[in-house]
């Protein structure tokens, strides 16, 4: 690419991170007992960002949120690192921000140390060296009482391991719940729900330990000799007909930004910003062991700062692209996760084809290529990986990928439990569900946009319809925040369709992009249920607000400990119009996780997401000039399909 200016969303520099520590720390406001919780690019205007021609400097700001131990009191603090100033700081009462790493470390640290502890370890399993104890550091929640309102909490669980290598997962201590106070870093008790004796089975998932491996299995290689079909300059990227920036943060982990597609020499834009702004894993177990059991993973811990430096060959394969990310531990010393986004392309298969029955021995055929940008995140025992991928015909695809270690309580011997099921003797993984929440700020040919709902629905049975055949589509512009909180429905193939109204396409009719709904769940725990107090995005599958810079998280800024009520839920009850303006869609989708032995020890991938196609955007099919694949001079690649 061209040597143009830096994109104004690029993320941030490790530089720049540290310049933004620096000017804090000099301006007082990261002190010994201050933990900086993340530092972000403070992103600017859409005006300029639209405005924006590669070739100016562009003024840079970050954002960071601070908390300290001391007072447990959270500030916000803007920072402009072109001037090298503090432009504001605000304080934020009442409220949790994330917790970070180093605190996940410290909380293990105080657990093994308890005295109370190791008198209740020794009590219940005879055990007195901690060595082999694992610590999950678990959220608190909000459950009404006056320490999860005013103290900065964690519900570690705790297991023991057999030796240092061993699964820790596997022999969880059932009966014992520690709960820290993170600003002390002190136990404040052990809660003892009763004793349940450790499984007795080994669990182990290592290549060394599982025994013999399969031997039939030949190498598979992808190949680019000619080099990849994509260029990068910094964070912007550049993909055939896309143009869009990679994004990340400590919070949200992978984002992406400004996507574009060259139409016919024409740059036109579709989406603005797309990010996983929370999540929720809630557990249906209501006994005193498991039933505190729900994380709020973005919120809580921090997506980006729990993401996996990515391995060629294991976690990507082909010719790969890796972005960095740089953040800072609580401490603002730097910490930069290598290889955190990987970027390469696929083959996927038939992008189209059709045979001429007059030349039946020269059909057209076009390979389907798409771009696959990732990142995967360990919170505790889950993995999640997050990937987008873009595909030739103006196909955007969001899909998570969940994989990892259930989270597992001991069970009595003899005993099968309600709300769950046994993967191994005495092992049992409760019933649960994963949510999440996109936000999709969409700027389809300019900001001004209206979503619309779509429904298939069969027509009157009348003599306009004698074979009882017909349907049709029926389309209702949504005008309020209200009126657009939807669910999905089945029996009219409900989909949602965002149209700019003052741009007609070559049929007279407003183009568009339609969201596309895969596999969805509802929740199955009552709406006043602690977790959906803080969860209201879990709600609604659809939600359509005009856009607001501050409106960024489905849950509110702050979910850690919150009593609940804000983000969607609170910013629609104002029910402002969104009709034919700048609109930010929001989709929940959510998994239905019934365990079985097979996702034991650990679990094979599960996939949930959706699609987002042009529908009207284009003249026509924008993939019909993909040029034909050239034919494989080796008959064992003879198939073109």
């Amino acid at each position: 690419m061209t040597d143009h200016a830096r994109h104004p969303l690029e993320p941030l520099s490790a530089a720049e991170v540290q310049q933004t520590v620096r000017l804090l720390r000099t301006d007082g406001k990261v002190t010994p007992t201050t933990r900086v919780v993340s530092v972000s690019l403070k992103e600017p205007s859409k005006e300029l960002v639209h405005g924006f021609t590669g070739r100016e400097a562009v003024r840079r700001e970050a954002f960071a949120v601070l908390f300290d131990n001391a007072t447990n009191a959270c500030h916000e603090a803007t920072v402009c690192l072109t001037r090298s100033q503090v432009l504001a700081v605000r304080h934020v009462p009442g409220v949790q921000p994330t917790m970070t790493i180093d605190e996940q470390i410290e909380c293990e640290h105080a657990v093994l140390a308890s005295a109370e502890f190791k008198a209740a370890l020794k009590a219940h399993y005879g055990v007195e060296d901690t060595r082999l104890v694992m610590v999950d550091i678990w959220s608190a929640g909000n459950y009404g009482s006056e320490e999860d309102r005013t103290r900065r909490l964690a519900r570690p669980l705790c297991f023991l391991r057999e030796d240092p290598t061993d699964n820790g997962y596997v022999r969880p201590i059932e009966g014992l719940r520690p709960v820290v106070d993170l600003n002390t870093m002190t136990v404040l008790r052990v809660e003892e729900h009763g004793h349940w004796p450790l499984p007795p089975g080994s669990g182990n998932y290592a290549a060394d330990r599982v025994g013999r491996l399969r031997t039939d299995i030949k190498k598979l290689e992808i190949t680019q000799p000619e080099g990849p079909s994509f260029e990068v300059e910094g964070h912007s990227v550049r993909w055939q007909k896309w143009r869009f920036v990679i994004g990340f943060n400590a919070r949200e982990g992978l984002t992406l930004h400004h996507l574009r597609y060259d139409d016919d020499g024409r740059e036109r834009s579709v989406l603005y910003r797309a990010s996983l702004t929370e999540m929720v894993v809630p557990y249906g177990d209501p006994g005193p062991t498991q039933r505190r059991k729900n994380a709020f993973d973005v919120g809580e811990y921090g997506m980006g700062a729990c993401a996996n430096s990515l391995e060629l060959g294991c976690d990507c394969l082909g010719l790969i692209r890796y972005f960095d990310a740089h953040l800072c531990d609580s401490r603002g010393k730097p910490l930069t996760i290598k290889n955190a986004v990987c970027m390469h392309e696929e083959d996927y298969g038939i992008l189209w084809k059709h045979t001429d029955r007059r030349l039946p021995d020269a059909p057209e055929v076009r390979r389907s290529r798409r771009l696959v940008v990732s990142s995967v995140s360990t919170v505790e025992n889950y993995e999640y990986g997050f990937f987008w991928y873009l595909y030739q015909d103006g196909s955007i695809q969001f899909e998570i990928k969940l994989t990892g270690i259930l989270s597992l309580g001991a069970f009595p011997p003899g005993e099968k439990p309600k709300y769950g099921n046994l993967v191994a003797p005495q092992l049992y993984a409760p019933n649960h569900q994963h949510f999440f929440n996109m936000r999709l700020d969409f700027d389809l040919d300019g900001t001004a946009n209206t979503v619309q709902q779509h429904d298939v629905v069969a027509d009157a049975i009348d003599d306009e319809n004698p074979f009882e055949n017909a349907f049709h589509t029926r389309v209702t512009p949504l005008t309020s925040e209200k009126q657009a909180r939807g669910h999905l429905n089945l029996e009219t193939a409900r989909t949602w369709k965002v149209v700019n109204p003052t741009v007609t396409n070559a049929v007279g009719e407003p183009v568009g992009y339609k969201l596309l709904p895969g596999d969805n769940s509802f929740p199955f725990a009552s709406p006043n249920a602690w977790w959906r107090k803080r969860a209201g995005f879990v709600n609604h599958h659809v939600w359509v607000t005009p856009y607001h810079e501050d409106e960024k998280y489905g849950a509110g800024d702050y979910p850690n400990q919150s009593a609940g009520g804000d983000g969607l839920a609170r910013w629609t009850e104002r029910d402002r119009p969104i009709e034919n303006t700048d609109v930010v869609l929001w989709y929940t989708f959510g998994h239905t996780h019934i365990p079985r032995p097979e996702d034991y020890p650990v679990m094979p991938t599960a996939y949930i997401g959706f699609v987002l196609k042009p529908n009207g955007f284009f003249a026509r099919n924008p993939a019909n000039d993909v040029p034909p694949s050239s034919k494989p001079s080796t008959a064992a690649g003879s198939c073109c399909h």
